[in-house]
C-alpha cells in the first residue's frame, strides 16, 4: 500500500533523512521517499498504517499540513 502525506517543516536533506530513518524503524514500512521542496512524503507499507505514520511524523517534528 502506498501512503502519501504532505508535511510541515521539511527544509533540507537532513530533514528528509530524519523522516526516512524515523519511519523506517517500523517493520511494516518498505520504502520512504521525501520530496524536500514540496514536503511530500511517500511511504510504501505493508497494510494500512496511515494513522501510525501520521503519529510518527508528528513525534519527529513533521506534522501533516492541514488545508
Amino acid at each position: 500500500m502506498k501512503v502519501e502525506l504532505l508535511v510541515q517543516n521539511v527544509k533540507c536533506g537532513g530533514c528528509a533523512s530524519a523522516i526516512q530513518t524515523g519511519l523506517s524503524q517500523d517493520a511494516r514500512v518498505k520504502a520512504v521517499a521525501v520530496d524536500v521542496p514540496t514536503g511530500r512524503v511517500s511511504v510504501e507499507t505493508e497494510g494500512d498504517i496511515g494513522a501510525e505514520l501520521r503519529a510518527a511524523l508528528q513525534a519527529l517534528g513533521y506534522p501533516e499540513k492541514t488545508a
